[in-house]
């Protein structure tokens, strides 16, 4: 089994998609005005809009209502994109801090209050962990 993908349910597909696609410097692929994908090496953050929910089951997913889940992204020097997201990214959680498992770690909220966490990995083990 892979995980191949997160998804974000969001009221405004277009606000999120351009938060991210600014953040990550990663451009989108749209499906249509509902889906929009930015896809990785790794894996896909997919965000989508309230109008996709009831394919799914009524109610299934509320936007903006996360509190337990933190997206994360593999950079190469988070204190670098901290400096590029200054002014940009409104709501930081955290600044750049190296983390007791030995990644440097920028936390912060997306527009619709999700998490976001981009880490460098900087102790040894850490380094070893994410090496490809």
């Amino acid at each position: 089994m892979n995980l191949v993908s997160i998804r974000v349910i969001t009221g405004d597909v277009a606000r999120l998609v351009d938060f991210y696609e600014r953040a990550t410097g990663t451009r989108a692929n749209w499906s249509n005005q509902d889906f929009a994908e930015l896809r990785t090496a790794s894996a896909t953050l997919a965000i989508a809009g309230v109008r996709t929910v009831p394919l799914f089951a009524p109610d299934a997913a509320r936007p903006s209502d996360n509190r337990s889940v933190i997206i994360e992204f593999l950079v190469d020097d988070v204190d670098g994109v901290y400096e590029n997201l200054t002014g940009f990214v409104e709501d930081v959680v955290t600044k750049p801090t190296t983390m007791p498992w030995g990644n440097r770690s920028l936390l912060f909220r997306d527009p619709d209050g999700n998490l976001v966490n981009f880490f460098t990995p900087v102790s040894p083990d850490a380094v070893k962990k994410f090496a490809s």
